[in-house]
């Protein structure tokens, strides 16, 4: 897949203006208590990873900001507006699409039908071209069942249905998650490339090596806290600390 991929859909602003802000973050399962006052930031435009250990709470902060996680404390603001006290179904209708790490593809449902059952939230979404031209893989396959593709095209699935919605703020949990380096690779061109429009990307990734080809910043979790932000041009200079966070 070339890294040229162009798409013709309306960019969003410029980097540099706040999308999504976490500020003290307490979250709860039952009466364990996961987050302990995270606190990040994604301006428009950027790619930003959560990188740590499994367990380490990168998953329940995604899963805090579509409000699945229902025991929460602290402030999720997507352009402006509180999350926290939000009815669940409407925080998508914000413009913000999540890709969970088990894929959520339907057994039941072909490709084209697992691909249209988003419904479309915000005008800007890609068309089935566009996104055929990001995810090659997918063409043609329309009328195969959804669970029968690859681990990798599964992703590219789960990722392309979001596009069609108007999201414009994508969170990705493990989009790389046991695939093979080849279509590593190509999940990255894509993200690349979604970076190239305007999209703003928030992803977990256990791969840091993946994550340092394609994100501006990095924040590190531990136990439920954000304990480093490393910014990718200085992640050479603290590749010793980060290996330490990571265990690696």
């Amino acid at each position: 897949m070339p890294d040229s991929v162009m798409l013709d859909i309306p960019a969003t602003a410029a980097v540099g203006a706040p999308m999504l802000e976490v500020k003290d973050l307490h979250a709860f399962y039952g009466e364990s208590h996961v987050l302990h006052g995270v606190s990040l930031e994604v301006r428009q435009g950027e790619v930003v990873t959560l990188l740590g250990r499994n367990g380490a709470g990168k998953t329940t902060t995604m899963r805090s900001i579509m409000g699945i996680v229902g025991k929460r404390q602290g402030s999720i603001t997507f352009q402006g507006r509180e999350l926290i006290g939000m009815a669940q179904h409407k925080i998508p209708r914000l413009g913000i699409g999540y890709v969970p790490e088990e894929r959520g593809i339907f057994a039941s449902l072909s490709v084209d039908e697992n691909l249209m059952l988003p419904p479309v939230v915000k005008p800007g979404g890609m068309t089935v071209q566009q996104i055929y031209d990001l995810f090659p893989n997918l063409k043609g396959r329309g009328s195969t069942q959804g669970t029968r593709l690859s681990g990798g095209e599964q992703q590219m699935l789960a990722i392309a249905r979001i596009l069609r919605t108007g999201a414009t703020l994508i969170l990705l949990d493990e989009p790389t998650e046991g695939l093979a380096p080849v279509i590593i690779e190509q999940i990255g061109v894509a993200v690349r490339a979604l970076k190239q429009k305007g999209f703003t990307i928030l992803l977990v990734e256990q791969n840091f090596r993946f994550a340092a080809t394609i994100a501006d910043r990095h924040y590190v979790f531990e136990e439920g806290h954000v304990v480093d932000m490393i910014p990718n041009d200085a992640l050479e200079q603290n590749m010793t600390k980060l290996h330490e966070y990571l265990g690696v």
